[in-house]
């Protein structure tokens, strides 16, 4: 990394505990001119995504209603990593929770940071393979979950036309073709 583009830290001064999130701000200087800047920043806890894959090729995918866009959302299986667990723990933990689904094989995809403009966190992508239903739901207190099985092939189509919009799920897609294939000029 450059160290031209580093900015000189400051001070970082708390803001407020969100539950789900912290504010921070943090002080800095410019690395050319030393104008100071105050940044604000969201400090996350890591999360993780779950593309679940059944012996017959069907994706596990969850919808679930969202209050920042007022919608119900067409995603996979994922959350939030808990203390003292590691992201394949806590996506192991998110799969099996929101859909009553296990897999006996797992492989991490890649990772990557939400928006690092201001967020302090990773996202962990999964891909759990020949998963199949062993238990009911355990959801929280504040999740209404429906599950739906939908055939790989179909997943494609619901990520080109929007109905799968969610950016960080997109993510966890755009993953899993960059292990199957190359990025090529069309």
């Amino acid at each position: 990394m450059s160290d031209d583009l580093r900015w000189k830290l400051g001070a970082r001064v708390p803001g407020h505990d969100y539950k789900i999130f912290t504010t921070a701000f943090l002080e800095a200087f410019h690395p050319r001119t030393g104008a100071a800047k105050r940044f604000s920043l969201l400090l996350c806890v890591d999360w993780v995504n779950v593309i679940a894959l059944t012996p017959d090729d069907r994706v596990v995918l969850v919808r679930q209603y969202r209050a920042g866009t007022d919608e119900v959302s067409i995603e996979i299986p994922g959350g939030m990593v808990d203390d003292g667990e590691s992201a394949e723990q806590a996506a192991r933990r998110e799969l099996e929770e929101e859909t009553g689904f296990t897999a006996p094989r797992w492989l991490q995809l890649g990772t990557a940071k939400p928006n690092p403009a201001i967020q302090s966190n990773v996202l962990w992508s999964y891909l759990a393979l020949d998963a199949m239903q062993t238990s009911g739901q355990r959801l929280d207190t504040s999740e209404v979950i429906a599950v739906d099985l939908t055939p790989l092939a179909d997943v494609h189509a619901m990520l080109r036309d929007g109905r799968i919009d969610h950016a960080l799920v997109i993510d966890a897609f755009a993953h899993l073709a960059f292990q199957l294939g190359a990025l090529r000029r069309p």
